[in-house]
C-alpha cells in the first residue's frame, strides 16, 4: 500500500493506565503488520514494570502529591476490574517481546518530569492536586466509573476542564511530553521503523497526533473508548495472545 514503510501512518492507541485491556490491545496490535511498538514509558518505569518480582505496595517515592497519586492509581486499578497501573503498557511490551519486535520507550524520565512540575507549579495548583489525590482515595468506585464514562463521551471537554483547573499540570504532563514523544517517534521512523504502534495515555492522543502532523507524519488513532469496545475473546489462530500480565 505504501511505497516505503516510513510513509505508513503511526497507530496511536489510547489507554487509561489503570484499566487492564490487555486482550483488546493484543487484538488491535495483532491486526497490523508492525516494525516495532512504542510505549509511554521511560527506562526506569519500564524496568520496574517488567521485572519478574513486582515492587511492594507503598514504595512510591517523590513529593507528597506524587506518592498520593501512586496510591490512587493502585486503588483505582484494584477496583476497576482488577487492573494494575501500567497494565496496558506491560501488555504492549510483552506483545512486542513475544513477536520479537523492538520495543521503544518514548516518554521523558519520570524524575525529570516531576522536577519540572514541582519547580513550575504555583502553590495554589500544588494544593489543588494534593487535595484532589487525597479525596480520590475515598471516592466510591461508581463515581470514578461515571467520570471515566464522561471522559469517553467527551475527552476534549474533559481535558479542557483540566487545563482551566491546572494549566501548569496540563502543560508539563501533557503538552511538553507530547512534543518530546513526537520527536522520538520521528527519529524512530527515520531509523527505518515506519510501521509503528504507540501505546500512550488517552489524554495524549489528540496532542500527540497534532504534534506528529506538524512534523509531516500521518497518524491513525484508536481511543480508549474505542479500545474498550474491542472484543478479543476469540483471537485469530495466527495472532497468539501474549502471556497473562
Amino acid at each position: 500500500m505504501y511505497a516505503r514503510t516510513t510513509e505508513s501512518p503511526v497507530l496511536l492507541v489510547g489507554v487509561a493506565h489503570v484499566v487492564d485491556l490487555a486482550d483488546p490491545l493484543a487484538h488491535v496490535l495483532g491486526a497490523r503488520t508492525l516494525d516495532g511498538v512504542a510505549v509511554e514509558l521511560d527506562a526506569e518505569r519500564a524496568e520496574a514494570l517488567l521485572r519478574p518480582a513486582a515492587p511492594a505496595p507503598g514504595r512510591t517515592s517523590g513529593p507528597l502529591f506524587v506518592r498520593f497519586w501512586g496510591l490512587l492509581q493502585r486503588r483505582l486499578g484494584a477496583e476497576l476490574g482488577g487492573g494494575t497501573p501500567g497494565a496496558e503498557m506491560k501488555a504492549a511490551a510483552l506483545y512486542a517481546r513475544e513477536r520479537h519486535l523492538p520495543l521503544f520507550l518514548i516518554d521523558d524520565p519520570l524524575r525529570a518530569t516531576v522536577v519540572s512540575l514541582v519547580r513550575t507549579m504555583p502553590f495554589r495548583e500544588r494544593i489543588q492536586l494534593l487535595a484532589g489525590a487525597f479525596v480520590g482515595l475515598f471516592v466510591p468506585t461508581r463515581v470514578v466509573e461515571k467520570e471515566m464514562d464522561r471522559y469517553v463521551e467527551s475527552p476534549t471537554e474533559y481535558t479542557a476542564d483540566l487545563r482551566r483547573a491546572s494549566p501548569t499540570l496540563a502543560r508539563v504532563l501533557i503538552d511538553d511530553r507530547n512534543e518530546h514523544m513526537a520527536d522520538r517517534l520521528v527519529q524512530i521512523r527515520l531509523n527505518g521503523y515506519g510501521r509503528m504502534a504507540a501505546v500512550v495515555g488517552d489524554a495524549h492522543v489528540p496532542g500527540l497526533k497534532a504534534a506528529l502532523g506538524r512534523r509531516g507524519v500521518p497518524v491513525e488513532t484508536i481511543s480508549f473508548g474505542e479500545l474498550r469496545e474491542v472484543t478479543a475473546s476469540r483471537p485469530s489462530p495466527s495472532t497468539p495472545r501474549p502471556p497473562p500480565s
